[in-house]
């Protein structure tokens, strides 16, 4: 079976889609070899309409057909639903702002598999923002990327998952095709309602220029044809291209029935954190 030519998003200045062309279409008869070349292309994989996967196990059976699993201490799926009471972001209702997944762990995923299980309501928020960072940086204004080359991120976090420090300059290299691409985790405001505040540093510049910095890489990352927000459907599969973009996370309506499921694939060979100075484990591990 070949993939047709597929669409791309709505409103979106990458990514692709591929919609099942009958009912009970199951994703495991479209090739792999084709859909992984589609996300190194395009970046971002909507794949619409298959027949939903029962469980973990089977999404985690299918994300093995992609490349070697990133395994974390809960195993190859993290439920992505809002918990009663919180103790980390990633289980609140609130923004999580863009970053890349792995910058704390010993590897970083080249891919990111996420199974929406059950969608929130249309007006009730929760879309998942992808920014397309080599974009970003190619039709930046020379002046601007310029003070972004010139800045590094300190990324200290501690959650139940790892204790870690991270290391990155703003502007690095994709590790396979060596093309620019943007590695940054955005702050946010000390008084903003947020668990869990990772601890960011950023050198490279003077402070009094670090405002003007954030806001512009902010206002770049976030600009219409470089990002993109996914609003779920109930049973979308969307594979991202974690070497390239950044995602975050929109607000959305406590207790919203917004539920996804994500599994981390590694490349081929798999890529050691470059960032990752201190940690990398469970705190006490």
């Amino acid at each position: 079976m070949t993939i047709s030519t597929p669409a791309r998003p709505p409103l979106a200045g990458f990514g692709a889609v591929v919609e099942a062309a009958s009912p009970g279409e199951r994703l495991e008869a479209l090739p792999v070899e084709e859909l992984r070349e589609l996300v190194r292309s395009h970046h971002l994989l909507l794949l619409r309409g298959f027949t939903p996967f029962a469980d973990g196990e089977e999404l985690a059976a299918y994300c093995a057909r992609w490349g070697e699993i990133s395994m974390w201490p809960f195993g190859a799926v993290l439920e992505l639903v809002e918990h009663e009471n919180p103790e980390d972001h990633i289980f609140d209702h609130r923004h999580v702002p863009l970053h890349w997944d792995g910058m704390y762990r010993p590897q970083v995923p080249e891919f990111q598999l996420f199974h929406c299980v059950d969608a929130p309501g249309h007006d009730q928020g929760g879309g998942t923002v992808f920014s397309q960072t080599s974009a970003v940086l190619r039709d930046a204004e020379p002046g601007a990327r310029a003070l972004w080359e010139q800045v590094t991120g300190i990324y200290r976090r501690k959650m139940e998952f790892y204790e870690s420090t991270a290391v990155s300059p703003v502007v690095g290299e994709h590790p396979v095709t060596g093309e620019p691409v943007i590695r940054y985790n955005e702050p946010v405001a000390p008084d903003d309602e947020f668990i869990n505040h990772p601890v960011l540093e950023f050198t490279g510049v003077p402070a009094a220029r670090l405002e003007e910095f954030h806001r512009g890489l902010s206002k770049a990352l976030r600009a219409p044809g470089y990002a993109y927000t996914h609003q779920w459907r109930t049973g979308d599969l969307v594979v991202a291209d974690n070497y390239t973009l950044l995602h975050g996370r929109e607000a959305f309506t406590s207790r919203a029935p917004r539920h996804l499921r994500r599994v981390h694939v590694l490349g081929d060979p798999p890529l050691e954190n470059p960032a990752l100075r201190a940690g990398g484990r469970p705190p006490g591990s």
